[in-house]
């Protein structure tokens, strides 16, 4: 599988160190959490970052289904649902949790079961911006972001490969 023009390989060493900076910001508004919902399958890497970082004890997952063949986005599933206890007041007090908010669609799905609660992302893309309260990185929408559950150690081209310099 060849890489897209933008490719964004992130490392385990990077996102550790972007999963902690998304736990800086949120300490820094000084709020006490009840709950971390992560969104599965992205979210669960930095959850438990935030998790461990923020003391936050309680980690919930909903898990929506939108890349289904981890090159385009398709229709929504919502394969499990959010704990009627943690869905009480809207989402009041609970922490939100993904990887990357892309296209906004899952953010949408996850905002409508909880409506005050907080959104964080590590990384987000400029139509999904909008629906995330923090984050970290912002790439272009046509940057593909490689996570590091999702690579392998390969040989990378250069970006400049075929070109006189």
């Amino acid at each position: 599988m060849s890489l897209p023009d933008k490719a964004f390989p992130v490392s385990w060493d990077q996102f550790h160190r972007d999963a902690r900076a998304l736990a800086w910001r949120l300490a820094d508004g000084g709020r006490e959490w009840r709950a971390i919902v992560c969104i599965t399958r992205g979210g669960l890497v930095p959850a438990a970052i935030v998790s461990r970082e923020l003391n936050i004890r309680v980690i919930e997952t909903v898990c929506v289904a939108s890349y289904h063949d981890y090159v385009s986005q398709g229709e929504m599933h919502v394969l499990k649902g959010i704990s009627p206890e943690l869905s009480q007041e809207g989402g009041e007090g609970i922490l939100i949790i993904d990887d990357l908010t892309d296209t906004g669609k899952t953010a949408a799905e996850v905002r409508a079961m909880l409506p005050k609660a907080h959104f964080a992302a590590v990384y987000a893309k400029p139509k999904g911006r909008p629906l995330v309260d923090t984050f970290v990185t912002e790439v272009s929408q046509d940057t593909w972001i490689y996570f590091p559950w999702d690579m392998g150690f390969t040989y990378q081209e250069p970006i400049a490969k075929g070109t006189q310099g």
